[in-house]
């Protein structure tokens, strides 16, 4: 079940090998030496999301990101996703994100909007149904 202030965080490194398989994939030429792209670092909010909370089934439906410093290369980024509002009755969940590199300094932070309705046991049933 869902409750306020519920949060997961995941711990990630990205090197030069994930840069070039991103850079694959997207077409993107690629990124600044010593920086993880945006996308990658967002990225780590959709696994959060589909993986652990609210988890599988989870529709995406609004992300909201702002950047504040560059992520470093090769250094651990902490992404945190936390509940910080809850809408039963249409399945919505509402969460603030946040992305900081080993240090501590925010990478970025935003929030995240998705629709829980698929996701088992995410909301309690009301009485009598």
């Amino acid at each position: 079940m869902l409750t306020l202030g519920q949060a997961a965080e995941i711990a990630r490194r990205f090197g030069r090998d994930e840069l070039a398989g991103f850079a694959a994939l997207s077409g993107a030429p690629g990124a600044p030496p010593g920086h993880v792209p945006e996308p990658l670092v967002a990225s780590l909010f959709s696994y959060l999301l589909g993986v652990r909370l609210p988890g599988p089934g989870t529709n995406y439906l609004k992300q909201e990101l702002r950047f504040l410093a560059p992520a470093p290369l090769d250094e651990p980024l902490t992404a945190r996703v936390e509940i910080v509002r809850l809408r039963p009755d249409k399945h919505l969940v509402d969460l603030a994100t946040t992305c900081r590199d080993g240090a501590g300094r925010l990478i970025c932070e935003g929030r995240a909007l998705v629709l829980a309705r698929d996701v088992a046991g995410a909301f309690a049933r009301p009485a009598g149904a």
